[in-house]
């Protein structure tokens, strides 16, 4: 089997693209951690079918291996991210593929509303030159038929409800907290969530690989950034001193906790500030994230005691989801992709408008379960 020349630093910068170590990576080739170093130092050259292999499990086009230095990869999205004061550079391959596949599905979804003569979405970029916050966040509850806050349920009523109110104004709204069997997680770290703006089909993604409670806060972060027209990448954090970023946190906050309101119900007089929680949650239906969220833009605890709380609830969290089973494949897709979208995919692909391979493609799923997702869509 002949063998091919390929530039080593490429399959460096292949690997640690994907965030793999040299022992993780060899585990996914099926090789010794021994011969893929051989094979990085160019010791040893691979076959054709071992570099066919090895642009498969790396996730890049085959042609990329042949490159004389490692390509540039930029972000489609202006990137709204801060590390330490700092833009976020070299994203991951995760992150690449996610916004490739988002856009994907916003492109077919414009070409399928521009066949229904749909009109443009009067809510993108109505606020584009208002930065008040009571403003727009009035505006939004007005377009969206919502009160101040839930009088019952809990968060995960509000957060469900919230979404497809969102969705029936004309805005897709997808989650996911992978991008599908054997990938890794999407990293919170990386991204909260993104916005990409449209005249016929805006789109929100929340990032569900997140704590539960931190998803309610993303919601209205991105929704607000479709409000003022600006497509980007949001990490949601509380000490991002970006403007646009500043100004959707703080809509966030006071959507889904009214600072006055809170203001009123927050007791000083109790040894642990945790001990308001309860009757907060009770009050407002908004999840404990977003309660400290907004204790700590009141100054009612202090950024050290807001990570710590944050760390503490991440914590309960991947507890609890190493040891739980999970919702069904067709619900869960349900749950993942904006039913709106779904919904004209599958439909057009059971009318035949559209090829079951490629509404396989947009959904992410086999052609062949697509009949079953319908019955799980009520279609």
């Amino acid at each position: 089997m002949p063998n091919a020349n390929i530039n080593p630093e490429i399959l460096v910068w292949a690997r640690e693209r994907l965030g793999f170590s040299v022992p993780e990576f060899a585990r996914k080739l099926g090789k010794t951690e021994e011969r893929l170093t051989e094979w990085e130092t160019a010791e040893r050259s691979l076959t054709f079918n071992q570099a066919m292999d090895f642009a498969k499990k790396a996730h890049i086009p085959f042609g990329y291996l042949f490159l004389t230095q490692p390509p540039v990869e930029e972000l489609p999205l202006p990137d709204l991210r801060t590390v330490d004061g700092q833009g976020v550079n070299r994203p991951s391959a995760e992150l690449l593929d996610l916004i490739k596949l988002m856009l994907q599905r916003q492109d077919w979804y414009k070409d399928y509303l521009k066949q229904q003569f749909a009109e443009s979405n009067s809510v993108v970029g109505s606020f584009a030159d208002i930065r008040d916050v009571n403003r727009i966040v009035a505006d939004m509850r007005q377009k969206l038929n919502v009160a101040a806050h839930p009088v019952r349920g809990n968060w995960e009523d509000y957060y469900r409800n919230l979404v497809s109110k969102i969705e029936n104004i004309g805005i897709l709204v997808m989650r996911q907290s992978n991008l599908g069997h054997h990938t890794r997680t999407l990293n919170v770290g990386e991204f909260r969530g993104f916005a990409i703006t449209d005249d016929l089909a805006p789109m929100i993604f929340v990032n569900h690989a997140d704590a539960p409670g931190a998803r309610l806060f993303t919601l209205i972060h991105e929704l607000c950034h479709i409000w003022i027209g600006q497509s980007g990448i949001s990490d949601g954090n509380s000490q991002n001193q970006r403007q646009e970023e500043i100004l959707c946190n703080a809509v966030a906050a006071e959507f889904l906790v009214p600072e006055t309101e809170f203001r009123q119900h927050w007791q000083t007089d109790v040894d642990d500030w945790r001990e308001n929680l309860p009757n907060l949650e009770s009050h407002f239906h908004v999840s404990r994230w977003v309660l400290a969220r907004r204790a700590l833009t009141c100054n009612f605890i202090s950024q050290a005691t807001y990570q710590s709380f944050i760390a503490a609830e991440k914590e309960a969290h991947q507890n609890r989801e190493s040891s739980g089973s999970g919702p069904s494949y067709y619900r869960n897709k349900k749950a993942q992709i904006s039913e709106s979208f779904s919904r004209a995919v599958v439909s057009q692909a059971l009318n035949g408008q559209v090829l079951l391979r490629e509404a396989g493609d947009l959904l992410g799923m086999k052609p062949t379960n697509i009949a079953k997702f319908a019955q799980e869509l009520s279609i």
